[in-house]
């Protein structure tokens, strides 16, 4: 890779990790609000990763996983996944929520409260990201579901067709004392949208 290359892609990830810090900071901001309490989010790391190593990101496609994924509309369109293991979950309904699951299925109550968090995230970060761009980005009504991780990717390929190649993670912290609670953010943009994207943000080349 040369050295304009090099430069491109760190600029990239440079600008991305911006959306990702301030989305953070809109996400807590918002939850904290309805939860009326104060809500930790630790800055959250920010990559590139091909498609195909997103099931490994969150534990293998046979891993059980809860995700809320919506579709998103506008100028950039693409697919949004918020993606949290089930003893995650589990905490972190404990900590913003004091709910204390037990173990075995969730509750209708627990599984709506997961999808308003994976919500608000995910309208976080996208409002940042359209902050960023000046690019109408629109999210559907989410939907939740749990399944091994290969097969909620696959659902949403069938879902929606082809999706672009690479996604932008966002792994996101919450803090607990000195315990975090995990959770991955995936925008998988359509093939056509990383570069709608970056020229937006003014990455030369894209």
């Amino acid at each position: 890779m040369n050295f304009w290359n090099e430069f491109k892609d760190e600029f990239k990830l440079d600008v991305l990790k911006e959306v990702g810090n301030i989305g953070a900071g809109h996400a807590a901001t918002a939850l904290s609000r309805i939860l009326n309490q104060p809500v930790d989010m630790s800055v959250p790391t920010v990559s590139l990763v091909p498609f195909e190593e997103i099931a490994d990101r969150v534990g293998g496609s046979e891993q059980v996983v809860i995700a809320v994924f919506l579709r998103v509309e506008g100028d950039a369109p693409g697919n949004m996944f918020f993606i949290i293991r089930e003893d995650s979950a589990r905490r972190l309904l404990k900590h913003l929520l004091s709910i204390d699951p037990e173990e075995g299925a969730f509750s209708e109550m627990e599984l709506s409260a997961l999808n308003e968090i994976g919500n608000i995230l995910a309208g976080s970060y996208l409002s940042s990201l359209a902050d960023f761009t000046g690019l109408n980005l629109t999210p559907t009504v989410p939907s939740l579901a749990i399944d091994m991780a290969g097969a909620i990717l696959s659902y949403g390929l069938l879902q929606f067709g082809q999706m672009g190649d690479a996604a932008l993670l966002i792994e996101t912290k919450f803090l607990e004392g000195r315990d975090t609670v995990e959770g991955q953010f995936f925008l998988i943009p359509d093939p056509d949208s990383f570069g709608t994207i970056f020229r937006a943000l003014g990455v030369p080349g894209s």
